[in-house]
């Protein structure tokens, strides 16, 4: 019997999806599980057990083969995806010792020692001391070695969401190289651990033990374990193929192998993604992360909380979309395009920038979301066109700062995530960037992405090349208005981009007033 079903598992900021493709990119079967609400003692902080990522994995699969009846027997492997930077402690037995950190938790840790020696003495004479003590403070390793010692003792593995669910599915400590988003001591340039003599091993001190072994997107992390398979219904055996974290796979599945292509994720976390087979950092000391293609390297800029805000929004003042949507039948989404329509291009100029989480350089730690040019006439849908418009503004200016430290001109843009089901996003997105937006053929990008990794692995797609150009292909395409385009960009030249360096000053006020957002 020929297996060509592909089991792609992708365990998002708010649900876990396990879903089956074909060897044609179809997606054939999804079940969907959402996840509970990420909580912690204190304002800003957000943890979750990581058990429960696995228990909503488990029903996830539980419910293809029970309620969807997918047929088990023709699944070819597994592949995982999940969101990334998301901590969690293991003692020697492979349990979790304190709930996971999530990637959103704000905490900060102060009062660490600076890195000495001679890499000490560069960072001090390029400038870059403040940039490495931002680095040093977001650490959540940092922190739980400084705040609770105790567990980082009883600590055998840190491992990130990905290495844990790896675990959980094949008994061993292992980990894609491509989910190595995070804080930890990991040559970006070399896609491995770093060097005995790299900086990184004092900037985040700990045991080299205490790391998995890494695997390169495509490659076999294991198989499954009869006890995973009691779990999850997955056949034990099946092999367990590494993929990369979300973004990275979200990239591969909307088709953008090519460097002038590049992929917007209106996602939680809203970013501009290309794939170049080149280090380059987009922003100093900030590196690329490894892409979904072994080798390669993925060019990002995040909006840290990007389509945060558009949630925000839809509980707070779209209570009455909620109720329309519900009589009718249909999305909310749906009436929130009508909303975006109902007012012209440019919001009659209220213009938002959004910075609504502290970044380290642009933003700097100390920014605030702003909106400015606010007038009798505006009402809230002008206010949710601004957000949209905010958000695709930012990402314009990562795709300028990404053309120019590459060198390499974006000519297409792809759109992915939850946001870009919307077709007034979709629109505007290209009015702003002056070119076509095109939305891959499935919503589920980055399971598609896994999918893709998997396929490759098990020889079942001779190349990504290959499998990029059978497994994926554009669903729409919208083409940028030139009179909008035109608004846009005065806007964008002549407003937005002078927004930051005139608020700066006054943000600084506002957190040595308030104490937010704070940098500890």
């Amino acid at each position: 019997m020929v297996k060509e079903l592909l089991l792609a598992i992708d365990v998002g900021t708010q649900s876990t999806r396990a879903l089956i493709f074909d060897l044609q990119g179809n997606l054939l079967f999804k079940a969907q599980i959402p996840l509970p609400t990420y909580i912690a003692e204190k304002p800003g902080w957000a943890e979750l057990d990581p058990r429960l990522f696995w228990e909503s994995l488990c029903q996830a699969c539980q419910r293809l083969w029970d309620t969807l009846g997918v047929d088990v027997n023709q699944i070819a492997g597994v592949a995982i995806t999940t969101q990334r930077n998301v901590l969690i402690n293991l003692d020697e037995r492979g349990e979790p010792l304190r709930p996971a950190i999530h990637w959103s938790d704000q905490r900060r840790t102060s009062g660490l020692p600076d890195v000495g020696g001679i890499w000490g003495m560069l960072f001090a004479a390029s400038g870059m001391n403040g940039t490495i003590r931002y680095l040093q403070s977001e650490a959540k390793t940092n922190w739980i070695r400084k705040y609770q010692p105790e567990v980082w003792d009883k600590t055998a593995k840190v491992v990130l969401l990905s290495g844990y669910l790896t675990y959980r599915m094949t008994g061993k400590f292992v980990d894609s190289v491509a989910c190595q988003v995070a804080h930890l001591p990991f040559d970006y340039k070399k896609h491995a651990w770093a060097g005995k003599m790299d900086w990184k091993w004092q900037a985040v001190p700990m045991e080299p033990e205490k790391l998995v072994e890494l695997v390169p997107p495509a490659g076999l992390l294991g198989e499954i374990t009869s006890q995973a398979s009691e779990e999850t219904g997955i056949p034990a055996g099946l092999p367990l193929i590494s993929a990369a974290a979300d973004k990275a796979c979200e990239v591969l599945g909307a088709g953008t192998l090519a460097s002038n292509i590049c992929c917007l994720s209106y996602g939680s976390a809203a970013t501009i993604n290309t794939i170049h087979e080149r280090y380059i950092e987009v922003i100093p000391m900030i590196p690329p992360y490894p892409a979904a293609v072994p080798g390669s390297y993925s060019l990002e800029v995040q909006l840290f909380r990007g389509y945060w805000m558009v949630s925000w929004f839809l509980k707070e003042f779209g209570h009455n979309e909620k109720r329309l949507a519900e009589a009718r039948g249909v999305m909310p989404e749906e009436l929130f395009d009508d909303l975006v329509n109902s007012v012209p291009a440019g919001s009659m100029g209220l213009t938002l920038q959004p910075y609504w989480a502290p970044g380290l350089k642009t933003p700097g730690p100390e920014a605030k979301g702003s909106m400015i040019g606010f007038g009798g006439v505006h009402t809230r849908a002008h206010i949710y066109r601004a957000i949209l418009e905010g958000l695709a503004y930012a990402l314009r200016e990562g795709a300028e700062r990404t053309t120019k430290r590459s060198r390499v001109p974006i000519t297409e843009v792809r759109v992915a995530g939850g946001g870009s089901q919307s077709n007034a996003a979709a629109q505007l997105t290209a009015d702003i960037f002056g070119m076509p937006v095109s939305r891959p053929h499935v919503y589920e990008a980055s399971g598609l992405g896994a999918a893709i990794d998997l396929a490759v692995g098990l020889k079942l797609k001779p190349s990504f090349e290959n499998a990029v150009a059978e497994m994926t292909r554009v669903r729409d395409t919208f083409d940028p208005d030139p009179e909008n385009h035109k608004l846009y960009d005065e806007l964008y030249n002549r407003v937005y981009l002078k927004m930051y360096d005139r608020l700066a000053p006054l943000y600084k006020e506002i957190q040595e007033i308030t104490g937010y957002p704070p940098m500890d």
